[in-house]
């Protein structure tokens, strides 16, 4: 491996030398005058989003340079810094591994130009600070999925001193040929044949010292959860011993050969294997039940989301407003302006604080059930049971684990149709994933379900609940229906091959399931929704405050756009308020009810009963409740979501379909309802 390497490619925390400065003869100069020259020791401190700038410290002073600049300056790794990589199949223990090393000592990133999440920590060893990166899941460094060859691009753009190689020891084969891959390649890799207590549960004894002697390098078991089982793992990473190869440009195929043969020349099994999966999985993916099951989780998780979410979300608003009070307060004492205390207060703070209170608690709950269903090893179940629906779409089975991720968050579903390995299947995916609504659609779908169809007797909550079910299930066939009309039209095509792991049931890590889901996901899609609601929320307040005539320019938009509504039994505020609510769902109906009131402020409601009677006394209906029902489940991404689909496809083209595909879907749905409705 080169010992010099850009600077761009350095994670944050590493310490280096400054060798040689290429090209960009228009910056050398000043680079110079800065005292960044060869012989200059660095430390690389912080990333901006997307991974630039990149801010590094020199001689006590820090400077910040673009990541296309930085790729020309290269440096040498301080050798008393070294830096180890973990790599493994999906559903090894990877990430319990690296939790268990670097603690709370860590963060997620994005490398190598790509929006795919890596992460990177450090913890001390023999008295030497570690740098440790986690790379995606893989089964190959080949791979072709787009998530997986990041971790191949990882591997050589990355300057690293070893690769912890993580095996699952209860079915190491695929684990096996990925290290095999990988010392053929070059890398100096350890062995990490992790869950060795589950093994032992099921009657499996792999013989380390055969595998050992094959593979000429360390292999060291562990139990991830266990911190002190990893101290033998750190002692032969930190001996440096680094042997022949033992393998050398060999193929995938030759790998898995290979280890299948060490595999059965190594590992003992009992006859008396825990037979526990098999019989969960004769009811999680049985005839009879497998449907009733899915239906159940789901609403479980939307239940345990609503409620749970509720009272965070109140404290949150109430923070907010007491937020802003005390700004207006110190504004007038500082005799600030009106209008500039009014945008950036009641503007800016006011709908963005609206849309964190609403957005955060669900998904701090959203997500980690969901991780913890994944943990158990339920969701690729889903996949499982689902995948003939998808096949009959012409369409990929993984597709259903990006759709229920889309019930959280539709940018967080896009995102994971990296999973996809077809380019075709994942743009179908992609532009139907916001078909199925996210959570901030469902505090909107709960208020008109509960005062236009519920009432107020006993049995409300259940038939809140069914009609709420219903709405879900039509989600989910639409998409199924949008996506057999893509498959066979501009994208059309065979569905590709469906090649998925179901893991083993396993028990969860509560604590590392928070950590991830949090930073993996709710932080992200949070920043993104912060990013589009902080400019959404001025204008807002730009068009309620100025006023024509005895309307605000937001009410007489609402006028124009009476025509248009009323084709789809909407009025033109409710036009009005999906147009200006495309940062986020949140606000539909708080900019609705803005408009109706002429206030000059996001309004919210106090109560259903008072919901419903501002919504009747403005010339609601039945009608007018269906139609904003099912135009709240079709209609355009947010805008969020749209960003997450031209960062994945990098078109403008794809982008402008995600928006009108479900648009048109619910336009034409609710100009049917109209229609028949006339006609009857």
């Amino acid at each position: 491996m080169n010992d010099l390497v850009p600077l761009s490619a350095l994670p944050d925390g590493t310490r280096a030398i400054v060798a040689e400065i290429r090209d960009k003869t228009e910056i050398r100069e000043r680079l110079y005058e800065l005292g960044l020259i060869s012989g200059t020791e660095i430390s690389v401190k912080m990333r901006g989003s997307g991974g630039s700038p990149i801010a590094f410290s020199l001689h006590g002073v820090t400077l910040a340079l673009r990541k296309t600049d930085c790729e020309h300056i290269f440096v040498r790794v301080c050798e008393h810094e070294k830096t180890y990589m973990l790599a493994g199949n999906p559903n090894t223990g990877k990430s319990t591994v690296f939790n268990a090393l670097t603690g709370l000592h860590q963060h997620t990133g994005n490398w190598c130009g790509k929006t795919v999440s890596g992460a990177e920590g450090w913890f001390q060893h023999r008295g030497h600070r570690i740098h440790c990166v986690d790379t995606p899941g893989t089964y190959s460094i080949h791979s072709a999925t787009a998530e997986e060859a990041v971790t191949g691009q990882m591997l050589r753009e990355i300057r690293h001193d070893l690769v912890i190689c993580v095996c699952d020891a209860t079915c190491p084969v695929r684990g096996l040929a990925l290290a095999i891959e990988l010392i053929a390649s070059g890398e100096h890799v350890i062995l990490c044949m992790n869950l060795m207590d589950e093994a032992k549960r099921r009657h499996i004894v792999p013989d380390l010292s055969v595998i050992a002697e094959r593979l000429q390098i360390p292999v060291i078991g562990v139990t991830g959860k266990k911190k002190r089982t990893l101290i033998p793992l750190l002692d032969a990473a930190a001996d440096d011993i680094k042997k022949t190869p033992a393998f050398e440009n060999i193929s995938h195929s030759d790998a898995v050969r290979i280890a299948n043969d060490i595999y059965e020349n190594a590992t003992h099994i009992n006859k008396k294997t825990n037979s526990r999966d098999a019989q969960i999985d004769r009811v999680v993916t049985g005839a009879f039940w497998k449907y009733p099951l899915m239906i159940f989780l789901l609403l479980l998780v939307f239940w345990l989301t609503m409620v749970g979410a509720n009272y965070p979300s109140a404290l949150l608003s109430a923070l907010f407003r007491e937020l802003c009070s005390g700004l207006h307060i110190l504004m007038d004492w500082i005799h600030c302006p009106k209008w500039i205390s009014g945008a950036l207060i009641d503007g800016i703070l006011h709908g963005t604080g609206w849309v964190v209170s609403v957005m955060l608690p669900p998904m701090a709950i959203f997500f980690p059930m969901f991780t913890l269903l994944e943990d158990i090893g339920l969701l690729p179940r889903i996949a499982f049971n689902l995948d003939t629906c998808c096949a009959k779409c012409k369409a990929c089975g993984k597709q259903a684990l990006t759709m229920t991720m889309g019930f959280g968050c539709n940018a967080v579903g896009v995102t994971e149709c990296r999973i996809i390995q077809s380019k075709r299947e994942r743009l179908i995916a992609i532009l139907t994933n916001a078909l199925v609504p996210c959570n901030g659609r469902f505090p909107a779908l709960l208020a008109i379900v509960t005062i236009f169809f519920a009432g107020n007797d006993a049995i409300s909550s259940l038939r809140a609940a069914l009609i709420m079910t219903f709405l879900v299930l039509l989600s989910i066939g639409i998409t199924f229906a949008a996506s057999g009309f893509l498959g066979k039209t501009i994208l059309r095509g065979q569905p590709s091959s469906f090649v998925l792991e179901l893991p083993p049931y396993r028990k969860p890590q509560v604590g590392q399931v928070i950590l991830r889901s949090v930073l993996d996901r709710t932080v992200f899609v949070l920043g993104r929704a912060i990013m589009t609601a902080a400019p959404a929320s001025l204008l807002i307040w730009i068009l309620a405050n100025i006023r024509i005539s005895d309307a605000s320019i937001l009410q007489w938009l609402s006028y124009l756009l009476d025509p248009i509504g009323a084709m789809i039994g909407l009025d033109g505020v409710m036009i009005l308020a999906f147009l200006l609510g495309l940062p986020a769902n949140e606000i539909v109906l708080p900019v609705a009810l803005t408009a109706y009131l002429g206030t000059t402020a996001l309004t919210d409601y106090n109560s259903f009963s008072t919901l419903h009677s501002l919504l009747t006394e403005h010339g609601w209906t039945t009608l007018t409740a269906v139609c904003f029902l099912i135009f709240t489940l079709f209609h355009s991404p947010c805008a969020t979501t749209l960003l997450t689909v031209y960062k994945e496809t990098g078109s403008k083209r794809w982008s402008l379909i995600a928006f009108l595909l479900p648009t048109l879907i619910g336009v034409i749905f609710c100009a049917l309802l109209v229609g028949i409705s006339h006609l009857l």
